[in-house]
């Protein structure tokens, strides 16, 4: 055979040999000298490094082939809780920035925010009052020292008319369908043993007054075209060194609600749902010890947690406790000197993916917005919270919370369902069915290596991977 013919097969056998699809990542998968074929599954990627936040990858997920990795097994038609939603504390400073920007400006912004085609946010909670974030401390019946206001004929909303509400109504132009709770962090302080606006308790011959206030809250706020979905009876009401803050214990706050504040609802024809405790996790008998009161228990919706002290499968073990009653996680903040990658795995795996799996039909995430100087805040309040936005006059960056909520909330849809999946420490997980029938994964990458693994459901499983404290959203 003439030497140049030989010298061409053996370059072409080489070539074709060597030859692979362009998409194909073999090394991801620890599957050698294979063929990718592509699913309909999409994958939104953020990464600890940030060179991904929250990005559609260019292409789709690789389907299924056989190999030695991990796999998460999801089962939908084995349902769990009604989700209501994911977002955002809208305190009283949030809507400041929000409302001080530009017209055009901040119509964008809340289009990304809460358009159901963009990060689509579906739940708010703000305060009733002031919170620690707001720029002065307030009540709506704020008195001389040594007056008092029992039938609060001098009740006002008027402060939350200037910023809060304002931004309210742009939401609910965006989305009618968004979800709002109300939390106090304080009774007005005439009616606290301390008449001031930190710690002290609600005297007990205000309890009434109390619950008429919520009553005119819930109805003034109507009058203004927004519904309230909840409250909250206190925030945090075993920390009472906020400002505004206010303390009471379990018996109390049963006493109050089975009393006062449930009657008070029933008699004004509000279905506003009455949440308690609203505090950590390292209390689940908090919320418990209020269920077992049975004369408190009918007016009781649910229990709402925080996640600055204790284990988030403490919540687990109030829904067994009482699987009637809802669970809520409403509030968790992000360090200013914390880590974007810190803050992403840890927040994803233990409120997107452990709330979750532990119940909660709402994930939230303190607090929407601030501006590069933390504030406002009250004297005392948080001066370390870094919203999910940064907001200087029109200019806006977007940190960790604002992309953690987002793997959620742009997916798992007000009435979808959470569903079964397997669980791994190493890649902890969430799954849920939407409405319309689409599969929503939710997995983190626990470790501190990239990992390859599999997703299996009944109609169609993907082989796939996440670097090391990765967060991605699977959707069918």
């Amino acid at each position: 055979m003439n030497s140049h013919i030989l010298l061409l097969i053996i370059f072409l056998l080489i070539n074709n040999c060597s030859s692979s699809d362009p998409n194909t990542d073999d090394t991801t998968l620890n599957i050698p000298n294979s063929v990718n074929t592509y699913s309909k599954v999409d994958l939104y990627l953020t990464k600890p490094d940030e060179s991904q936040r929250f990005s559609l990858q260019g292409t789709k997920v690789p389907l299924f082939k056989e190999n030695l990795n991990p796999s998460i097994t999801v089962n939908p038609e084995m349902t769990y809780q009604e989700m209501d939603g994911f977002g955002f504390s809208l305190t009283g400073g949030s809507a400041l920035h929000l409302n001080n920007m530009g017209t055009a400006q901040r119509k964008v912004l809340l289009d990304e925010l809460f358009r159901t085609d963009n990060i689509g946010i579906s739940y708010l909670r703000v305060s009733i009052g002031a919170s620690d974030l707001d720029p002065e401390v307030f009540s709506y019946n704020d008195l001389p020292n040594g007056e008092t206001d029992v039938n609060l004929n001098r009740f006002s909303i008027e402060k939350d008319q200037e910023h809060l509400i304002p931004i309210l109504k742009e939401i609910l132009d965006i989305n009618p369908n968004i979800k709002i709770m109300g939390s106090p962090w304080s009774a007005p302080k005439w009616m606290k043993t301390n008449n001031n606006t930190i710690g002290g308790s609600l005297k007990p011959e205000y309890y009434a007054s109390y619950a008429k206030y919520f009553v005119k809250y819930i109805q003034a706020y109507k009058t203004e075209g927004i519904s309230l979905d909840a409250i909250t009876v206190q925030n945090e009401p075993l920390h009472d060194g906020n400002n505004p803050s206010m303390y009471m214990e379990a018996v109390d706050q049963a006493e109050f609600v089975k009393k006062h504040l449930g009657p008070a609802f029933e008699d004004s024809n509000i279905d506003t749902k009455i949440i308690v405790w609203d505090h950590n996790a390292d209390n689940p008998n908090y919320p418990i010890s209020i269920f077992d009161d049975t004369e408190a228990n009918k007016y009781v919706d649910g229990s709402a947690f925080h996640l600055y002290g204790g284990s988030i499968e403490n919540l687990g073990l109030v829904h067994n406790a009482y699987p009637d009653k809802n669970l809520y996680f409403t509030e968790q903040w992000v360090g200013v000197k914390s880590e974007f990658g810190d803050n992403l795995k840890w927040h994803a795996r233990e409120l997107i993916i452990g709330a979750t799996r532990n119940w909660c039909k709402i994930v939230l995430e303190w607090n929407l917005a601030s501006n590069s100087k933390l504030e406002p805040h009250t004297p005392g309040g948080c001066s370390e919270c870094l919203g999910a936005l940064t907001i200087n006059g029109n200019s806006v960056q977007r940190n960790v919370a604002y992309y953690v909520i987002a793997h959620a909330s742009k997916f798992v849809r007000p009435n979808s369902v959470r569903i079964q999946s397997s669980s791994n420490i190493d890649l902890p997980n969430v799954a849920f069915k939407t409405p319309e029938g689409n599969v929503v994964v939710i997995v983190v990458n626990n470790t501190q290596i990239d990992k390859a693994f599999n997703i299996k459901t009944p109609t169609e499983s993907v082989s796939t991977s996440l670097s090391a404290g990765a967060v991605g959203t699977y959707v069918w």
